[in-house]
């Protein structure tokens, strides 16, 4: 009784020509595809993700806190015994002063 003849799929391609005519048909049919192909990569990356965060949470609940290290006195300050660096002159500027 609800079974899907192909009388019925006759009748179902002709109205649809009818509505949206012989030359959108193929852009709807690509549009549609396109936007299957998109649904289901978006799935499956969220299912990927969801897969991926379970197995990170596994990972991590073996993972012991490191133990406190003791801390090292702090470094010496030793006096600056470098030379001064001379200030950028705009070499533009420098030919124009001459």
């Amino acid at each position: 009784m609800g079974a899907l003849k192909p009388w019925h799929i006759a009748v179902l391609v002709v109205v649809l020509i009818l509505l949206f005519g012989a030359k959108r048909l193929p852009d709807a049919a690509r549009s549609l595809g396109r936007s299957l192909r998109i649904i289901k990569a978006e799935t499956k990356s969220l299912a990927d993700d969801d897969r991926d965060l379970a197995g990170k949470a596994d990972a991590q609940a073996g993972y012991q806190p490191y133990p406190p290290q003791q801390s090292a006195p702090p470094p010496q300050q030793q006096p600056y015994q470098g030379t001064v660096q001379q200030p950028v002159v705009d070499p533009v500027q420098r030919v124009r002063e001459n």
